[in-house]
């Protein structure tokens, strides 16, 4: 058989769009060979161009976020290497950009500023063992197929953790920005420290001035995508600082020169004292990665019009942290601030990822003194400007006054990050997430059903009152699956129902298309339901279940003991058939 595919036509320079289930075999795991089998010349130069554009903002983003993280800058550039090329080869996405991420900061911070002691070499491990942790979760879901599981975190859920963590990482940063260090203890803490220290007086309005100046050049140049304003601003800084010798006339800090060389292989060992937290916070890493990674994903596959796999981009994904936590770096996420600046800048593959690595490389060879003056209180200005993107208002506006409810879930949870701190924060959020995907489903709506008059079907008499009844039948629909947690309030609601017909009930019919499972519990419970209505002289009947219910039904025994003849293919059907088996004189 040929391995010769369709594809739809696509615009001019784009890789084309796969139909039916894509590459089968290695290729589906290392969708980067079966891009350089694909390429096209020109898309060379364009690829190069943005590589080169790319490496601009790799640099001092990649050591911002290391600082902020609670490592030495440097590993945020091998942070950035390895991770851009491990995902070249394994990731879907033909546009995504991977590293260091704005959005782990506060995660990675909470688990290493309390294990590291302030020993850098000892926080490079426990990040690096994050990394390796989150690699492994993101591999054996995609390995699982469960890429669908960041789903279930609804969006003001998602709302309310990121918000919770853009704070969190303004807080922490605010600090730098005026030159001053606290002991950081949470971010209420932490901001009554602050206070304390500014109304003190220790804080550095020369580092205040570089850092605030960077951070307003940044605001200001966001709106211009193709401008680099980050580099602009970082450039601008470094040569203040340098030219006036602030580092040392008034002790404004600064990166200093960058070790020469490149990342090692390297087992980051813990002990078992710091596993629990690495291993939480490692969890807390995936999760968040993955759900910012899926939806840019998504959203660039929408504009270039290809198709991402989603548990290959999870596969992709933990691989980049997997070979970050083995070559001296720490978790790592996608970026919604570089990965729109390479696709400015004409990106068409991961090419442009391997350029930039290669760049950022020859950096670290050729010139690590390059950055020497670079200051403290611009990378933190650099991370306080992605924090600032990370809060999302507009549209919790729109969910408070359409859903007040929703709105208020997502409160929950920034106060849980902002309170307890972003990995119990995280961890409440996902807590709230079942708690709200149970819910849903333990007190689903139900009603019972009537005819009414013009109107085909049968539909809702708490909607249509005057909706006509059938006499002796009980029409009753269950809008949820049906498990442990509703069966009770299933069979009660039944037998409600047939306490309050107007007329001696003969049948019951149960509406069941919206019935899409059956747990052991709830299948003892129509056992039980069947035999107490039986005692009463009422027949239980099913209309619209779906066949793969059915087949869970004769599985757990069910028809065994209630019979198998009690389904209908429609509701009118089950009608029908009451009418004709009770001689119930009643017109539709």
């Amino acid at each position: 058989m040929s391995d010769a595919r369709s594809t739809q036509p696509t615009e001019p320079g784009r890789l084309p769009r796969p139909l039916g289930s894509g590459p089968v075999g290695w290729r589906r795991w290392l969708p980067g060979l079966q891009v350089l089998r694909e390429y096209q010349p020109s898309w060379l130069p364009k690829d190069l161009l943005a590589g080169l554009v790319l490496t601009a903002m790799l640099v001092p983003v990649g050591i911002a976020y290391a600082e902020a993280s609670g490592v030495p800058g440097i590993y945020g550039l091998y942070a950035t290497i390895v991770p851009l090329l491990a995902y070249a080869l394994f990731g879907p996405s033909r546009i995504l950009v991977l590293g260091p991420d704005s959005a782990l900061v506060a995660i990675i911070l909470a688990v290493v500023l309390p294990l590291s002691g302030g020993d850098p070499l000892r926080a490079i491990t426990l990040a690096s063992a994050m990394a390796l942790v989150s690699g492994l979760v993101c591999i054996g879901a995609g390995l699982l197929r469960l890429g669908f599981i960041t789903e279930l975190l609804s969006k003001p859920i998602r709302y309310g953790y990121m918000n919770g963590i853009a704070l969190t990482v303004l807080i922490s940063q605010t600090p730098k920005l005026f030159g001053i260090s606290i002991d950081s203890a949470g971010p209420l803490r932490d901001t009554l420290g602050l206070i304390r220290t500014l109304l003190n007086g220790q804080a550095n309005w020369y580092a205040f001035a570089v850092g605030a100046s960077t951070l307003g050049v940044i605001l200001l140049l966001k709106r211009y995508e193709r401008v680099p304003g980050i580099l602009i601003a970082v450039l601008a800084a470094t040569v203040v600082v340098g030219l006036f010798s602030l580092d040392t006339s008034h002790a404004v800090k600064v990166v200093g020169p960058l070790p020469q060389g490149l990342p090692s292989f390297t087992l980051p060992w813990i002990g078992l004292s710091d596993l629990s937290m690495v291993l939480i916070g490692g969890f807390a890493v995936a999760l968040v990665s993955f759900a910012d990674t899926s939806v840019l994903s998504r959203t660039y596959a929408a504009k270039t019009r290809t198709q991402v796999d989603p548990n290959q981009e999870m596969v992709g994904l933990g691989v980049a942290n997997l070979a970050a936590g083995l070559f001296q770096g720490f978790p790592i996420s996608s970026s919604s601030s570089r990965t729109p600046v390479a696709e400015a800048a004409g990106s068409r593959t991961q090419l442009t990822g391997v350029v930039g690595a290669l760049c950022v490389t020859l950096l670290l060879l050729l010139a690590p003194n390059l950055l020497q003056y670079l200051p403290n209180s611009a990378l933190a200005a650099v991370v306080i400007a992605s924090a600032i993107g990370l809060f999302e208002f507009k549209d919790l506006r729109r969910i408070y006054r359409i859903q007040r409810w929703e709105f208020w879930l997502s409160i929950v949870c920034f106060v849980g990050v902002a309170v307890l701190g972003a990995v119990p924060g995280i961890g409440l959020a996902v807590v709230v997430a079942v708690i709200e995907f149970l819910w849903d489903g333990w007190r689903p709506h139900y009603t019972v059903l009537g005819r009414v008059d013009g109107i085909r079907g049968y539909h809702d008499i708490s909607r249509y009152p005057h909706a006509r009844l059938v006499p002796g039948l009980v029409l009753f629909r269950w809008d949820a699956p049906l498990f442990f947690a509703n069966a009770e309030l299933f069979q009660n609601c039944i037998l409600e129902a047939v306490a309050q017909s107007p007329t001696p009930v003969r049948r019951v019919v149960v509406a069941a298309e919206p019935v899409t499972s059956v747990d052991v519990t709830s299948a003892d419970m129509l056992v039980e339901l069947e035999q107490s209505l039986r005692a009463e002289g009422v027949e239980l009947r099913f209309a619209e279940m779906k066949d793969p219910v059915k087949d869970k039904l004769l599985r757990l025994e069910v028809l065994k003991r209630i019979g198998s003849e009690v389904f209908h293919p429609t509701i009118g059907a089950a009608v029908d058939a009451y009418l004709d088996e009770h001689r119930v004189d009643w017109t539709p």
